[in-house]
């Protein structure tokens, strides 16, 4: 018997083997709660993927589930000050891919892998822009629910006769949508009357003015609320198509016998209702560095005539407020601040908003969560949907996700 087409199959088997090894890596992600987690947002820095895949590219990669399906991924520029084995700095920061782990599925195995074609270009769910032809509103959105805020231009006083919008405010903006896709750019092009207007892909029936609106903030001082104006810049830093990342700068304002301005970071990921945000204040001038924020929701965010019916649900044990709106004809609006209990110090009220109070630091971010759903879209039918999604985003945010990495 001749050995040697044996022989030669079993070495080309080996080195097929020890090839694929070094152009794929396994990641196994695990979590400890019993509930689902739909839409889960997994992050690995790229300096791992680097790693284990050296001079991979962002354009040249497949992530799979363990059933071997394809899975829509994304690689930002966040953190990318890591540098690979050579020593070269490596371009990219972060890669973002999402799971829906079932009821009672504790754990989960990805590959990453190069491969020889382009990778497709993913849906995108999340997306954020400065809008300079409506005096510098910021907007932005998940596939699930849409948000705008308020710049420079609308805080800015009207010239003589010009007839220019004036509001000073720092609160944020509800869009509600019924549809998936990005509805900010089709929206604004519709131009300002049409999105007040639901016609089949959602509505702005949120009232904002200078209330906190859905999740602004502000100082409180035990009596009063201490607010700035508009924001003074922006910047984003990952734009989709999972996950959005930007930030807002605020001037700072009187707080007594200090001042406080704000850096506000949003996180946005597909398929969520509630954004996080990590709030940087800085106290300059104050006897202490430690002040207690208040994150708002408008006692009164219905449109004119819809003669709205509010419940309010405060959770202390999970430091969570929601808000359910009974309109005539709108629909039923929910709102929600979550704070981490190491954070929450309660709730109070003053003329214009519900209030979640936190302890924060000067210099050092402060994390909430906050975001709105809609009974039109179909998801939150009741005021009791609501809340069980509410106290499950709460739980994942107490309990996060654990990510090991393995050579395959």
């Amino acid at each position: 018997m001749n050995l040697r087409p044996v022989a030669f199959a079993l070495f080309a088997a080996l080195t097929l083997r020890a090839l694929s090894a070094v152009d794929q890596f396994s990641i196994t992600v695990t979590h400890d709660l019993a509930i689902a987690r739909p839409s889960e947002t997994i992050v690995v820095p790229w300096s791992q993927v680097n790693a284990a895949l050296p001079g991979a590219l962002l354009q040249r990669i497949a992530v799979k589930d363990s059933a071997g399906h394809i899975l829509n991924y994304q690689v930002t520029n966040v953190a990318p000050q890591a540098k690979d084995p050579q020593g070269r700095g490596v371009a990219y920061g972060e890669l973002v891919f999402q799971h829906d782990f079932a009821a009672g599925e504790k754990s989960a195995v990805f590959t990453v892998e190069k491969i020889d074609t382009v990778a497709p270009v993913f849906p995108t769910k999340t997306f954020a822009r400065y809008v300079p032809e409506r005096l510098d509103d910021f907007g932005w959105e998940s596939d699930k629910i849409g948000h705008r805020t308020y710049g420079p231009a609308l805080g800015a006083p009207a010239a003589p006769n010009s007839g220019k919008e004036v509001l000073v405010t720092s609160g944020l903006d509800v869009w509600c949508k019924r549809v998936s896709y990005p509805i900010v750019d089709r929206w604004y092009n519709k131009g300002h009357d049409h999105y007040h207007k639901d016609e089949g892909e959602g509505m702005d029936m949120y009232q904002v003015g200078p209330s906190r609106g859905c999740g602004g903030t502000g100082v409180w001082d035990g009596k009063t609320l201490h607010v700035g104006r508009n924001y003074a810049s922006w910047k984003i830093i990952a734009n989709g198509p999972i996950r959005t990342v930007f930030e807002l700068t605020y001037d700072a304002w009187d707080v007594a016998d200090a001042k406080v301005s704000e850096v506000k970071r949003f996180t946005v990921d597909a398929g969520h209702n509630l954004d996080q945000i990590d709030s940087t204040f800085t106290v300059t001038g104050g006897a202490s560095s430690e002040i207690t924020v208040a994150i708002g929701l408008n006692k009164t965010p219905a449109d004119k005539g819809q003669d709205a019916e509010i419940t309010l649900t405060p959770v202390p044990a999970a430091g969570t407020l929601t808000q359910w709106v009974s309109q005539k004809t709108n629909g039923e609006l929910a709102t929600a601040v979550i704070v981490p209990t190491g954070s929450f110090q309660g709730f109070t009220e003053d003329e214009r908003n519900q209030l979640v109070l936190a302890k924060a630091t000067s210099g050092q971010p402060l994390r909430y969560y906050v975001g709105a759903g809609w009974s039109k879209a179909g998801e939150f039918k009741t005021q009791s949907d609501w809340n069980t999604y509410v106290a499950a985003c709460a739980a994942r945010a107490a309990s996060p996700i654990k990510i090991t990495f393995a050579a395959k």
